[in-house]
């Protein structure tokens, strides 16, 4: 009986041992054909003013874990936030900006286009009196204070004029590749990076003001936030 008993035994054991293996097979071959699981990247919807510059600017940006989504609606201030709520509401975004400018526009509806900005969650990159003043300050250290918008051209052209580029502010207002290709280089006389130059420039100048009435902060701009968190997924 004892022998029977120990052959029973290991009987069952071979048996067990044998679904062990087809166990361990079946699985060895359902991960092999598993099929690569493509991991979406986070999509960043910017929503620009400006038909052109803006647009022509960000376009440009070459990021690797992150997808840009520049829409130029030709809207302003307030009419901008709530034309981004109503695109946020349409399809999901890891992260919504609001890029607009000062101008001529209401102080009031400049100053409550970022409070509704701010309310929804969104970025705000904000630019008093003019977008091209951030482009100005990959060149110009200006130190703030108040620049109106119509001497932007001229002053950003001097700078663009030993590379023999020109930037037309009057017309087509489009940041080319080859202006692009010159915001991310490096400037020669620090040794830094023109965007980096740009980002420490405007956070020092913003960073002057009380921001209780930003439509009174000229010259000041938000747009190196927008940069620096897309510099994050280069």
């Amino acid at each position: 009986m004892r022998m029977k008993d120990k052959k029973a035994e290991q009987a069952l054991d071979k048996e067990k041992h044998r679904a062990q293996l087809k166990a361990k097979r079946r699985a060895e071959t359902s991960i092999e054909r598993l099929e690569p699981v493509l991991t979406k990247k986070p999509t960043i919807l910017i929503v620009c003013e400006g038909k052109n510059t803006e647009p022509s600017y960000f376009n440009q940006f070459r990021l690797t874990s992150a997808t840009i989504e520049p829409v130029g609606e030709g809207f302003n201030t307030i009419f901008l936030v709530n034309r981004a709520i109503q695109l946020a509401n349409q399809t999901s975004y890891e992260q919504v900006w609001c890029v607009f400018d000062k101008d001529d526009f209401d102080n009031i509806d400049f100053n409550n286009a970022i409070l509704l900005a701010d309310a929804n969650g969104f970025g705000i990159a904000y630019s008093n009196q003019a977008f091209e003043y951030w482009i100005l300050l990959h060149f110009n250290d200006h130190q703030g204070g108040g620049m109106h918008r119509d001497e932007y051209n001229e002053k950003l052209n001097k700078s663009l004029k030993e590379f023999n580029i020109t930037y037309d502010g009057k017309k087509s207002k489009m940041i080319t590749e080859e202006i692009f290709d010159l915001l991310d280089g490096i400037d020669q006389k620090s040794g830094k990076e023109r965007k980096i130059l740009a980002i420490e420039r405007a956070e020092k100048i913003y960073n002057r003001f009380d921001h209780h009435n930003p439509a009174n902060e000229e010259s000041s701009t938000t747009v190196y936030r927008l940069v620096r968190e897309l510099l994050k997924y280069l």
